[in-house]
């Protein structure tokens, strides 16, 4: 494995443009893949918000919920390298179909076990462990399977709709959890979850989707490729450079911006409609900022878009530190919400763009590890300092890192060759891993 010196060395395979442009059916297919995903999505939310309340009504023990967070992300985080590994050596839609299945399953065994009385937490967090890996195998598996479904050219915008939809899901699951949790039970929840995984299956069982297959020579084993992903991301110069820039602003935009309840509370008041408030600024803002990236397609130079919206994250974080008014410090998280999905969509469009496609579920693995571990650091690291020092002064800090921390990063080597190589076209130059060319077909 040697190392790339430019961000064009990693393109896709001109037998995955050729394939994905000559669907007949692709726009069909872009609508029941992500219709399949939302539905599941809402069902594995709902789930979310009523164990956390749950655990919380029930125990009243910080303890309680910290080691609810651990098995909830930990697994994801352990388990999304090899999933990433899976993702690139089977077909990607059965290995999402069995995720979600055994999720399924999971979740319907304790709404089981619950009905007749046994609700130990053990069981909880066994489930919630159990889920977790389930997303762990299934993440990479469908950001990898999304540029075999996508025409190259409208990768852009079927992300940002993807974006909206899951910022969406936000707004809504929270409010029907509320509403299920209040006039039924938390089993009634669990069923719903399952009802959900199962359209969600039978959606995505109906596509016809392209699996790799790689040709020319002896297929590697499995701890041979999950080696070789190693390599490929520790070697290859843009891929870790991307990966750095996006742990770099989750620590120090997304870990922050968890602590603005906390100052809410100490700077404008305590009241529950203040809090949730501030939720929904950010969210709609997520929401609006994804339809503008599907409308409008974003800028060719990915790159440019990824950097300028880091700056942005850092005004508004300094912004927001310097609020003393209430409705100026949500114009500014709404503000926020607008931008994620300008850093987020790019940011995993350039990889489906140009990693070789047999390589993207291993990558996808290790984005995965990024958003499972950079935020519980980042909380790490600000949660304590939050009890030392004000909110305020910590966003102002985090603003002023990422200034400095992004100038850096596109004056390195790396950056520079990033920007200079980002405005033009991939180019169709990958190779598969085993020396011979990537094939699709049908599963």
């Amino acid at each position: 494995m040697t190392e790339s010196t430019d961000a064009t060395d990693s393109a896709p395979d001109d037998a995955q443009g050729r394939a994905t442009e000559n669907r007949p059916h692709w726009k069909r297919d872009v609508v029941v893949f992500p219709t399949s995903q939302t539905i599941s999505l809402f069902g594995s939310m709902l789930v979310q918000y009523a164990i956390m309340w749950h655990l919380t009504l029930v125990t009243k023990s910080g303890v309680v919920l910290a080691l609810a967070a651990v098995f909830g992300f930990l697994p994801q985080a352990v388990v999304s390298i090899f999933g990433g590994v899976w993702a690139d050596r089977v077909s990607r839609k059965l290995l999402i179909i069995w995720a979600d299945a055994a999720i399924a399953v999971t979740t319907l065994a304790l709404a089981i076990f619950m009905l007749s009385g046994l609700d130990d937490l053990w069981l909880i967090y066994a489930t919630l462990a159990i889920r977790s890996t389930g997303a762990g195998i299934q993440m990479p598996a469908v950001s990898a399977l999304i540029p075999q479904l996508v025409p190259t050219a409208h990768l852009m915008r079927v992300n940002g709709i993807n974006g909206s939809i899951q910022s969406g899901m936000a707004l809504l699951a929270p409010a029907a959890a509320g509403v299920l949790y209040a006039t039924a039970s938390i089993v009634s929840i669990f069923f719903v979850d399952v009802v959900t995984a199962v359209i969600g299956i039978v959606l995505l069982a109906t596509l016809a989707v392209p699996t790799i297959r790689r040709a020319g020579a002896e297929h590697p084993s499995y701890f041979a490729d999950l080696v070789e992903g190693v390599r490929y991301v520790a070697h290859h110069a843009f891929v870790r450079w991307l990966l750095i820039v996006f742990a770099i602003v989750f620590v120090l935009i997304v870990a922050p911006s968890y602590l603005t309840p906390l100052m809410v509370v100490r700077s404008f008041g305590d009241e529950v409609w203040k809090l949730t408030a501030t939720e929904l600024a950010f969210s709609i803002g997520m929401v609006l900022g994804g339809i503008v990236i599907s409308v409008w397609g974003g800028m060719k130079n990915r790159i440019t878009m990824i950097a300028a919206s880091s700056l942005v994250f850092g005004g508004i974080s300094i912004a927001m530190g310097l609020s003393t008014n209430l409705w100026v410090f949500l114009s500014f998280m709404f503000l926020l919400g607008l931008v994620v999905p300008f850093f987020s969509t790019p940011s995993m469009t350039l990889l489906q763009e140009r990693v070789e496609p047999e390589r993207q579920g291993r990558v996808f693995g290790f984005v995965g590890i990024v958003m499972a571990v950079a935020m519980p650091f980042g909380m790490v690291a600000f949660g304590p300092l939050a009890d030392v020092f004000t909110v305020e002064s910590l966003l102002i800090v985090a603003g002023i890192l990422l200034f400095i921390v992004i100038a850096i990063a596109l004056t390195v080597p790396a950056g520079r060759r990033a920007m200079a190589a980002a405005g033009a076209p991939p180019t169709p130059t990958a190779v598969s891993t085993d020396g011979g060319a990537s094939d699709l077909v049908e599963s």
